[in-house]
């Protein structure tokens, strides 16, 4: 079998890792660059033996990176969640941990320049239309990946990347509240149907008979619990006007309860079929919003949040994780304004990806 070769970078990003591309080094049509993707990272398979993918879903994932042709930006982010045990592609969905890796990747590939000690990169999320900064440390003329930040979920510390995310409100649906109320009842459970970075249904987790003291690996051989989860979400996307997301990773589900520690909220996030193993950069923002919301599911179980800019904290299975927001609340109504993140990346590995010529043949 004839195999191709395309030029690729490998980073973790924040707590996922994945393949970096230029756009324009895979195949235009996209049912012929799902076909690609799978094959890259082995999707189908539980362990992705056939490919880059490590057996999770938050090391499925692939950034495809161009130079951005809007004003506001300086790269154009396309984001891919390819699946573990199916061959499947989505497309619907961001990604704020592979996020984190794009100002790196996109300097490290020469579609930004360096222009000083710090870089600034203007990213612009393809998927949903969100615009992004990036910061990133480039002393010498470098990316540096050293640094003493730790965050929960990765051993060592790295240097620090600073995100901050604006227009983040109705990135999948168009609206904060897509069914315009805080909170409504599926099938017996209260939930609050939110769009802030990532459509999310987000509910408590006593309703769902769990505590969130629960580790990922027990929450993932629950099956009645994602038995229970899984029809209420895809109804939750039917109201939320995403139609039927049987196939699709969104929305997303969050299940909060009362912190343990000086947190303000204690949170399990699903990918959706899977617990993530700490808690999303997009996913977090939906539930700071949830839980400034007056009214929302969140309501009398998180901590009171500080007037703006806040720090939210959240619990998440293995630490914590710190979301810096900007907002206001005017008679009840919350103007999401946005929110910021400082999180770590590293450049892994750089080179070739091989794929059987036949895929491009199609392209």
């Amino acid at each position: 079998m004839t195999q191709v070769a395309i030029p690729f970078h490998f980073l973790r990003g924040g707590t996922s890792r994945g393949a970096y591309f230029r756009r324009a080094d895979l195949p235009a049509d996209r049912d012929v660059l799902s076909e690609v993707l799978i094959k890259v990272m082995g999707a189908g398979n539980p362990r992705n033996i056939d490919g880059l993918g490590g057996g999770n879903a938050v090391t499925t994932k692939v950034a495809m990176l161009s130079a951005s042709e809007d004003p506001a930006a300086d790269v154009d982010y396309f984001f891919a969640q390819v699946a573990v045990n199916e061959a499947l592609v989505d497309y619907r969905p961001t990604c704020g941990n592979i996020l984190i890796g794009v100002g790196p990747a996109a300097i490290e590939m020469g579609l930004v320049p360096v222009t000083g000690e710090r870089t600034r990169v203007r990213i612009r999320a393809v998927n949903t239309g969100a615009l992004i900064e990036a910061v990133v440390e480039t002393p010498g003329g470098r990316v540096n990946y050293e640094g003493d930040v730790a965050i929960d979920g990765v051993p060592g510390t790295a240097a620090p990347i600073g995100l901050n995310f604006l227009d983040v409100v109705g990135s999948g649906t168009g609206s904060m509240l897509p069914t315009g109320k805080v909170r409504e009842e599926i099938d017996g459970i209260w939930v609050t149907l939110i769009d802030v970075a990532m459509p999310m249904m987000i509910a408590r987790a006593a309703d769902f008979g769990i505590t969130c003291d629960e580790s990922q690996k027990e929450l993932d051989l629950m099956n009645d619990l994602f038995a229970a989860m899984e029809p209420r979400r895809l109804e939750a996307g039917r109201r939320m006007g995403l139609g039927d997301v049987g196939k699709s990773v969104t929305p997303k589900i969050g299940l909060i309860a009362p912190p343990t520690g000086d947190a303000n909220l204690k949170a399990r996030y699903f990918m959706p079929w899977a617990c993530h193993p700490t808690l999303a950069i997009t996913g977090s923002q939906c539930l700071a919003a949830c839980a400034l919301v007056p009214g929302s599911i969140a309501e009398g179980i998180a901590r009171p949040i500080a007037p703006a800019p806040a720090i939210v904290r959240f619990e998440h299975p293995v630490g914590t994780i710190e979301v810096t927001v900007d907002y206001r609340l005017d008679d009840g109504v919350l103007d999401f304004r946005s929110a910021g993140v400082v999180r770590t990346a590293r450049l892994i590995a750089r080179g070739e990806v091989l794929v059987p010529e036949r895929l491009l043949g199609a392209a």
